[in-house]
């Protein structure tokens, strides 16, 4: 241990000797710390949780990235497009990408005895994973998803079956438009809810056989394919990828194959969560301010304090650069305790959140109805190493102080 942290730490332990302005001053700045540090992480903690739910939601109704007919782009109704089996097994094939489904829409509209709601009939067979939206089903069931035979089973939103006033078990008519009237009447089996306004209040889940059938389309035909990748972070390479292989192909139709990203199909909900990023830059910046500011008040007071000090220890030969690492040290001390503590605060908290869903949220504002926390163990730690550097590198400015204080001017005036 070098001289100057013997003596910062010999000042930081003292207990017993001039401790009415120091030690006040070291809780002081070690609070300031702590409150910032706890803050900052809290804040990565919960926009991580917010971005990582409401993206698990969104990948859940549609897939990382899509693969249509490139008309259906341009209209509100899907158009067909087939895939073989052979591009199907090449998609999957890639690394990154964990599974490969198709769907089939259909927009049309689900009428009761005394009300009516537009909705987009969504089908899927039966290798459709139906894990997110089983987690989703406040009541009732799913549907058989299939292919080859038609159930003529939904499975909708509490948004839906609160305004059509339909529950599980009952029937309403579905129309089609499309060259004419189409009607289908369907058993209500399962209701789901996801707090996703812009899907719950339009999307009905069915077979894909029954929404092939409804838009007269061959069995090889849907409406396009759901890509669902391992890593969220994958999506733009492999969508350029999958672009680059099929947008430039035609099926056995002659149609031409478009590829499009979530955020592109949903480009307000992403728009969203990079405002959220921004809220969260200003909070680890004000956080981080607040911080520094008490740091540099504690160790000035600390400094000012310690007059009598400094002038001793120039009196016998100390230069201002030696006294100047004794005060950074002292400070190093400081704020280290104050981040240990805000880590442990702000970790501590977060981990109740995480386990006990403490502190709820209105989700048809939030989309969701707690507070989500999402730890990335690295981030956590920049934050920390960051708060560490920036805060000693901005407490030597105010060591600078040491180089004003004379020790005959200290002495004359005691």
């Amino acid at each position: 241990m070098s001289l100057s942290s013997l003596i910062a730490t010999r000042l930081f332990s003292l207990r017993n000797e001039g401790k009415r302005i120091s030690r006040p001053a070291v809780w002081i700045a070690v609070c300031g710390v702590a409150v910032g540090v706890m803050v900052m992480i809290l804040s990565v903690c919960i926009v991580l949780g917010f971005k990582s739910e409401i993206r698990s939601k969104v990948v859940g109704f549609g897939g990382n990235v899509e693969i249509v007919n490139y008309e259906s782009l341009l209209s509100p109704e899907a158009s067909p497009v087939s895939f073989s089996d052979a591009m199907l097994t090449e998609i999957l094939g890639m690394d990154g990408v964990a599974r490969v489904e198709r769907f089939c829409t259909k927009n049309g509209m689900l009428k009761t005895a005394d009300s009516f709601k537009g909705v987009v009939l969504r089908g899927m067979d039966e290798s459709f994973d139906t894990t997110f939206l089983s987690l989703s089903v406040v009541s009732g069931r799913l549907p058989r998803f299939s292919d080859d035979s038609g159930s003529n089973e939904i499975v909708i939103s509490r948004a839906l079956s609160s305004q059509l006033r339909v529950g599980v078990g009952e029937r309403l008519y579905a129309y089609f438009f499309t060259e004419g009237v189409k009607a289908r009447r369907f058993t209500v089996v399962g209701v789901y809810e996801s707090h996703l306004r812009e899907f719950d209040e339009r999307l009905v889940y069915t077979d894909l056989y029954t929404t092939q059938r409804l838009n007269g389309w061959e069995s090889d035909q849907c409406s396009g394919v759901e890509v669902f990748l391992d890593d969220f972070e994958d999506t733009e390479v492999i969508a350029s990828a999958l672009a680059d292989r099929w947008n430039h192909l035609n099926d056995d139709y002659g149609v031409g194959y478009s590829t499009v990203a979530i955020w592109d199909l949903y480009p307000g909900l992403f728009t969203w969560l990079d405002l959220i990023d921004t809220n969260v830059y200003v909070i680890l910046g004000l956080m981080l301010v607040l911080s520094l500011f008490t740091m540099v008040s504690g160790l000035l007071i600390i400094i000012l304090e310690r007059t009598n000090f400094i002038a001793v220890m120039k009196a016998v030969g100390s230069t201002d650069g030696q006294l100047r690492g004794i005060f950074l040290h002292f400070a190093l001390l400081l704020v280290v305790r104050g981040v240990a503590l805000g880590s442990f605060l702000g970790l501590g908290l977060a981990f109740v959140q995480y386990h006990f869903k403490l502190i709820s949220l209105d989700a048809t504002t939030y989309y969701i109805d707690s507070v989500p926390i999402a730890f990335s163990w690295p981030l956590i730690a920049l934050v920390v190493v960051t708060s560490i550097l920036i805060s000693v590198l901005t407490l030597t400015v105010p060591t600078f102080l040491v180089s004003r204080i004379h020790p005959a001017r200290v002495m004359r005036f005691e």
